[in-house]
């Protein structure tokens, strides 16, 4: 599935680092096996890296011996406030499926604010790769009066697909430039059809619009392999460069 490209080994923990391999599949699976050098039990611990096309996890903890109640407690209320949080984004976006809301549907917006675009073709990066080809990409951003942050990004592209079957648009996700994943809401949901082309629109609003770019934007079809990457994925900020 990949090669080991760096490991990191820590007071509390090991990181990998791995590089997937342009031809593995989807569901590929490959064990790593770590074994300890302290003498005590367990002496070994063994993972299964799983492949897919588009998706990943970008760190798991595993603790080898008992762990204080109060620090269980934290992280307990921590990941429940998280699925919280995950909960009224999935609302968000379900509420977002029959039409998108804010910046990805508004031509005007409610409220004083700037709109910024930015033209992407010159700097995106476009692996070969790629199931579907690009033909126009511009970015977004929505300020509010008075503020620094924006309130909202998109993301608008039109890609080619020379395919004998139609491309659905399933999930989409920007990777800032500390690794974090966000989820995107999306539309339209009508495919590229095959040897046509088609636009999409992606975007996120509230806090996790804050992101730290260049980042780097996942295109993937529900449970298919045809993927799309861009990389060097930047948003305009407070000043209108669109055309």
């Amino acid at each position: 599935m990949g090669r080991l490209a760096h490991w990191a080994l820590g007071e509390d923990g090991l990181s990998l680092y791995v590089i997937p391999q342009a031809d593995y599949l989807p569901g590929e699976r490959v064990k790593v096996t770590v074994r300890f050098a302290d003498g005590a039990v367990p002496a070994t611990a063994s993972f299964w890296l799983v492949g897919h096309a588009a998706k990943g996890t970008r760190r798991v903890e595993v603790f080898r011996q008992p762990r204080p109640p109060d620090v269980l407690k934290k992280e307990r209320d921590e990941a429940q406030a998280e699925a919280r949080q995950c909960q009224e984004d999935k609302a968000r976006l379900l509420a977002e499926r029959e039409e998108p809301g804010g910046l990805m549907g508004a031509v005007w917006l409610e409220g004083a604010g700037v709109v910024a675009s930015k033209s992407l073709d010159s700097q995106v990066r476009k692996p070969p790769a790629n199931a579907l080809g690009l033909e126009v990409a511009w970015s977004y951003s929505y300020t509010p009066t008075g503020e620094t942050n924006p309130a909202g990004v998109v993301v608008r592209l039109r890609l080619l697909n020379p395919g004998a079957e139609p491309w659905t648009l399933a999930g989409a996700a920007l990777v800032d430039s500390a690794g974090e994943e966000v989820e995107l809401a999306r539309w339209p949901l009508a495919p590229i059809p095959a040897n046509g082309a088609g636009a999409v629109v992606v975007g996120i609003e509230g806090e996790r619009a804050q992101l730290g770019c260049p980042c780097t934007l996942k295109l993937w079809e529900d449970a298919g392999p045809r993927t799309v990457t861009l990389g060097n994925v930047e948003f305009p900020v407070n000043q209108q460069e669109g055309p």
